[in-house]
């Protein structure tokens, strides 16, 4: 970490309590980590599982209930990857950790064809690995590090792109059941987590597989939603409530809402307002 001074300590202790704050609110609003839990946080290198980490060991040590935590990284040897660099940092951080080796680099590169992103395929293996590794060590919880622009970002890919309103949740429940996947950051903004990170000095290790691809949707949509925020301050902060206040009778989805049904319900009410007239007039 940096050394800090005067106005420079105020300002990261600052930040370091609001990051915490909204970590820990959104453990408890959506129950994310319970006594006895065994937590394995996903570090992929960046400033987002870093930040994630580091906040979640400090909110470890004060926390009214007894979890345990275990990095894991995925080495998915992409060529160029710094070994050495996280089990440095974890190691000197005194958090248990383990580097999974997987070569799915090779696997997605193989199996996308020219001109195509590798994002979703990549985010696949990577994931139905890292699920895997969390039964073999017995965590009952996954950490990772998506923020509140991530989970903006895929609701308007979503909409955009696959016709459906949904994003990221900050819990979720695997498809096999089998794994709880948390988001800690949900309530965190990507600026407060850079900045976060700067202040840390985390060693950021690059993702070349897919960081550098040009014309990404969800580049696209990020640009977008940075200038609507340049433009209109607040206004992520707006997008972002509205996904924690659905009224499904206001939306479309027939599975969410009854809208064959209102007749019916309009003549339930209907009657039951007659019964209780009739009762008023019967007792006056």
């Amino acid at each position: 970490m940096h050394a800090l001074t005067g106005q420079d300590k105020l300002a990261f202790n600052k930040l370091q309590k609001r990051l915490r704050r909204q970590v820990g609110n959104a453990i408890v609003d959506y129950g994310m980590i319970r006594d006895g839990d065994k937590v394995m946080v996903c570090l992929s290198g960046g400033k987002d599982s870093y930040t994630m980490l580091d906040i979640l060991m400090n909110l470890q040590r004060n926390a009214p209930v007894a979890f345990e935590l275990v990095a894991v990284n995925l080495d998915q040897k992409q060529p160029g990857f710094p070994e050495h660099v996280l089990p440095d940092y974890l190691d000197g951080v005194g958090v248990p950790y383990h580097i999974v080796e997987r070569d799915t680099y090779s696997v997605v590169k193989e199996k996308t064809p020219e001109g195509k992103t590798t994002c979703a395929l990549c985010s696949r293996l990577r994931r139905g690995t890292l699920y895997g590794f969390a039964e073999e060590i017995g965590a009952n919880k996954i950490a990772l590090g998506h923020h509140r622009e991530d989970m903006l970002e895929t609701l308007f890919l979503n909409m955009f792109f696959g016709g459906t309103l949904k994003s990221m949740p900050p819990k979720l429940l695997s498809d096999d059941n089998k794994n709880v996947v948390i988001r800690p950051l949900a309530y965190c903004r990507e600026a407060d987590i850079a900045e976060y990170a700067e202040w840390r000095a985390f060693p950021i290790i690059p993702c070349n597989l897919c960081g550098s691809q040009p014309n990404l949707q969800r580049q696209v949509v990020k640009e977008m939603l940075a200038d609507w925020e340049e433009k209109h301050p607040g206004r992520l902060e707006a997008m972002f409530k509205s996904i924690t206040n659905v009224a499904p009778s206001q939306l479309a989805d027939r599975d969410l809402f009854d809208f064959v049904g209102l007749e019916d319900k309009q003549r339930e009410f209907q009657s039951k307002r007659i019964e209780a007239l009739d009762v008023l007039t019967r007792e006056a």
